[in-house]
């Protein structure tokens, strides 16, 4: 067997699922080798998603036009003696006419489906809406054929007729090709592919991701290039300029840039994923966003508040991060993705403050770096006692740190400084809110998860907080980094009650 007709019988066989592992082997070697093998499989894989979409009406029509095609003469009639030389060409051109003229019926049957190929693709069924939350011009129960789709809030969850669940978060636009090509051309999508919708295939303007039976997603800015994140299973991506196939699996992701394409930061908490929708669907049809703004116009009236960064007033403060959805269909929040993503802040001026309060919503993408920074005053200066620095831990847990403070002897066995008792670990890739409340004068630090105490550690030398310029995100590259989003960070110059935690929580939930 040829060369070529080895890679097509492996090709073969691995579209049918009967690919054994040496074939995949061998076909992996001969795609990672050879370019033109390459582009050939991924001609066979744009082909073969068309074909079967499209089979059954094209199989349809054939069947009816050889049917209907009139053969001449009684079937098996004996033809009329003739010379051997004659009998010879008048059979062959009698079969000849007649396999032309079935041609012919055949291929006109063809031009007439070709013809009506665009309207088949404007009236098909691609996907229904299984939820839309707060994605003005969708709604539940409703069919997508081959439009184009513009959300500019919220967030909806399709599923296709063979069983694959596209989560896609606003602003988006996107449009489906067939029910098993999605062009995504800004947005960020997260699938669900069962073994029927195997080589489900998402479109971005810099590649594509290719399914091979899995979850991943897919994160296309409106500047800059796609990337793609693989949750569990096996993706192939490709980037439009022709680049390698690239087989991505579990917990790895690869942004799609020029021909090569590189390696990224795998973020599974950054997209919201099937499940998920539901609860925020019933969230907002409890009106929970307006529960979320009287809360803030009541912090905002606390004489002792110091600062309420929302991100939707317009202000955007300095840094380097994008701004993004947050909690809510329209909100804005704040989003570090790479190394020395952060924002600047100045708040709390030269004050020294014997009681804070730290809460926010935040959606943590990754965890186990050294530290996540959440707030940090600039520098660690032995001179500047009280200093805060608030952060997710390497053990994934809380923890607020003064400068100069020192642990009671009862919490020595901590690393040092106050931490809290429940990893945020259980939360990775939802909205969690955290908390801590500190307090000079009893020498205490407590800690908060969705409204809820956690622990309180004491303290032996407690000096009040000092604030000043600041940074949310990244305060050192080395070690002290944030991967996710943030919405809504409250500092206060006192220290909340349970109950206040409790309610504040509340109002600010986005699920249900």
């Amino acid at each position: 067997m040829s060369n070529d007709d080895s890679f097509q019988h492996d090709v073969q066989d691995y579209l049918e699922n009967r690919a054994t592992p040496e074939q995949v082997f061998q076909l992996n070697e001969r795609l990672r080798n050879d370019p033109e093998a390459r582009r050939s499989f991924r001609e066979i894989l744009n082909l073969d998603s068309v074909l079967m979409e499209t089979s059954e009406e094209i199989t349809g029509e054939a069947n009816k036009a050889y049917a209907a095609y009139q053969w001449p003469g009684p079937a098996n009639a004996p033809l009329a003696p003739q010379p051997k030389e004659a009998s010879v060409s008048v059979v062959d051109s009698q079969r000849n006419r007649s396999w032309v003229s079935l041609v012919l019926v055949i291929a006109a049957s063809l031009v007439v489906i070709v013809g009506t190929l665009s309207w088949f693709a404007e009236n098909r069924e691609y996907a229904i809406v299984e939820y839309a939350a707060g994605a003005q011009g969708l709604s539940t129960g409703m069919t997508l054929g081959a439009e184009s789709h513009f959300i500019q809030a919220g967030t909806v969850q399709l599923v296709t007729p063979r069983g694959a669940r596209i989560v896609i978060e606003a602003p988006a636009l996107f449009y489906f090709e067939s029910a098993q090509r999605l062009h995504l051309k800004h947005g960020r999508l997260a699938a669900d592919v069962p073994p029927e919708a195997h080589r489900f295939t998402v479109i971005t303007p810099t590649g594509q991701a290719i399914d091979l039976g899995t979850k991943f997603g897919v994160d296309m800015p409106e500047e800059g290039e796609a990337e793609i994140h693989v949750f569990q299973g096996e993706v192939i991506a490709q980037s439009t300029e022709g680049g390698n196939l690239r087989n991505l699996r579990d917990n790895q992701a690869f942004r799609l840039q020029s021909a090569v394409g590189t390696p990224s930061s795998f973020r599974s908490g950054a997209f919201i994923q099937p499940g998920e929708v539901d609860s925020l669907h019933a969230a907002l049809q409890a009106g929970q966003p307006k529960r979320s703004q009287l809360a803030q116009r009541q912090l905002r009236d606390d004489p002792d508040l110091i600062a309420l960064l929302d991100f939707d007033t317009g202000k955007k403060h300095p840094g380097k991060y994008r701004s993004v959805q947050g909690r809510w269909p329209g909100s804005q929040a704040a989003e570090f993705v790479n190394v020395g993503d952060h924002m600047k802040l100045d708040v709390g001026g030269e004050h020294s403050w014997p009681q804070l309060t730290l809460a926010a919503w935040v959606r943590l993408d990754q965890l186990g770096e050294p530290y996540h920074s959440l707030l940090h005053t600039d520098g660690w200066e032995v001179t500047n006692k009280g200093q805060v620095h608030w952060m997710v831990t390497r053990l994934t847990t809380m923890r607020l740190a003064l400068r100069d403070n020192t642990l009671a002897p009862e919490d020595l066995a901590q690393e040092g400084f106050p931490d809290s008792q429940t990893s945020v670990l259980p939360e990775q890739g939802r909205w969690v809110h955290l908390a801590a409340v500190y307090d000079a004068d009893l020498k205490t630090v407590r800690f908060y998860f969705n409204g809820q105490f956690d622990s309180e550690s004491k303290l032996s030398r407690a000096h009040p907080a000092r604030l000043g310029p600041a940074q949310i995100g990244n305060w050192n590259t080395n070690d002290r980094t944030l991967s996710g989003r943030i919405d809504e960070m409250l500092i206060l110059g006192r220290a909340m009650s349970d109950v206040e935690m409790e309610q504040l929580f509340a109002s600010g939930n986005p699920y249900r």
